[in-house]
């Protein structure tokens, strides 16, 4: 049944449908090419070293008396050397392991922790620092710092020439 002339009305379903004007052909658009400003690039992140890394964890974990002494050139051993203090056993041993997962987690690898068991003295093995944490009373004893800090001989001739 028409009513309009453009609809229609179906009675048995009730549903009006409207026809729909044809499609005039899309015009063509031209295609532009614009140069595209150079991203920005991002500044570099700052570079966070081993030995920074490493302090930045003695401190986090409240180590006092924190020292480092720089043996590059001086020993094949290691390049660094960090000396800190924890004030009990416990705190001792919680500082290794902590300094430990923290350069595992940063991409360092393993790092060998020997003595934290016992928490007197812990040695930290991160390739080109080694780390040692004391009681106050066990660094006193074994004065790693007095030890290390003695210049080589050859560097002390070469200094008053």
């Amino acid at each position: 049944m028409r009513i309009d002339g453009e609809r229609r009305t179906n009675l048995t379903r009730k549903t009006t449908t409207a026809r729909k004007p044809a499609k005039k052909p899309a015009a063509k658009k031209k295609v532009i090419s614009v140069k595209k400003a150079a991203p920005k690039k991002k500044a570099p992140e700052p570079r966070t070293t081993l030995l920074s890394r490493i302090l930045d964890s003695l401190d986090d974990d409240k180590a006092e008396g924190i020292v480092t002494i720089d043996l590059e050139g001086r020993s094949s051993l290691c390049d660094t050397i960090v000396i800190a203090n924890g004030r009990s056993s416990r705190q001792v041993a919680s500082i290794a392991e902590h300094l430990a997962r923290r350069l595992k987690e940063a991409g360092y690898g393993r790092c060998q922790v020997d003595g934290a068991s016992q928490g007197d003295w812990a040695l930290i093995d991160a390739g080109d620092v080694i780390v040692h944490v004391f009681r106050p009373e066990v660094r006193l004893y074994y004065d790693l710092e007095g030890m290390w800090s003695v210049e080589e001989p050859a560097r002390a001739r070469r200094a008053t020439r």
